[in-house]
């Protein structure tokens, strides 16, 4: 296992790893990609410790602000370049005993295995292909957004420096590689020291279609990871905000927590 150096608190973190994009005066096209390129890559790769524990809030609300609330509690640890991870729902009881596992490879060309265990059926789905841009669990994450992406499945450039909530960031417009993707386009704001995205807008080829915001920043161990966030659909006017509740670090979790026996089962 490649053991991650635990940089200084200005280094890095996020939140399951989020893809974000906008539309802002466009700078030369070519002049900034290499530096624009190595941002994304230390976002990506940020330390984070060997394995996380978290448990999390989620809340749905629609455009009339009726809302809904999840309790959810996620695990997941590398294994060298790779991540796998479980998310777990423990509350309400519709929802209850689902279980999302998700591996994640470091190789851009590679999709990434994803499983959705449902209780009510005793059995698990495999998200592949076209599922793979729906949304997860009537939340506004699609199955693609739950985790990290790979800086080589997109392109890459600068297009401008700004101060979102007091912080400086450095834009980055991001162009699938892939003309098959979801999003036409991804813009992210990376807070200058961080590798943290703050902000992120998602388009498709009608437009704006998604706004992502970082609402708190928690500092723990010598990391720094996302503690509350929203994720706003421009369109339908729903959103969803993740709390987190806690994180561990370094907790050494067992590989057999990320199998898909494990979910198979029924239980975790």
């Amino acid at each position: 296992m490649r053991k991650k150096e635990k940089h200084s608190p200005l280094v890095a973190a996020g939140l399951l790893g989020l893809a974000l994009a906008a539309s802002l005066p466009a700078g030369p096209a070519q002049a900034f990609e290499p530096e624009a390129r190595e941002i994304m890559a230390r976002v990506y790769d940020r330390p984070d410790g060997d394995d996380r524990h978290t448990e999390l809030t989620m809340i749905l609300e629609n455009r009339q602000g009726r809302t809904r609330r999840r309790s959810v509690e996620t695990f997941s640890k590398d294994q060298g370049p790779d991540r796998k991870s479980v998310m777990i729902f423990l509350e309400p009881s519709d929802v209850k005993g689902t279980m999302f596992l998700s591996w994640e490879y470091d190789e851009p060309g590679r999709d990434d295995d994803k499983w959705l265990y449902l209780p009510a059926l005793r059995k698990d789905r495999r998200i592949s292909g076209a599922s793979r841009k729906e949304y997860f669990m009537g939340t506004d994450f699609t199955y693609d957004d739950m985790g990290r992406r790979h800086p080589g499945k997109d392109e890459q450039r600068i297009i401008g420096r700004e101060a979102v909530n007091g912080r400086e960031t450095v834009v980055i417009e991001c162009l699938p590689v892939d003309s098959g993707e979801s999003y036409s386009k991804r813009i992210a704001w990376v807070a200058t020291g961080l590798d943290l995205i703050v902000k992120g807008e998602y388009y498709d080829k009608d437009g704006l279609l998604k706004v992502f915001e970082v609402k708190t920043i928690r500092e723990q161990d010598g990391y720094f990871d996302v503690a509350d966030c929203l994720m706003r659909n421009v369109v339908t006017g729903h959103q969803t905000r993740m709390v987190s509740d806690m994180i561990e670090y370094d907790q050494g979790l067992d590989d057999s927590l990320f199998s898909v026996a494990t979910i198979q089962r029924g239980r975790f």
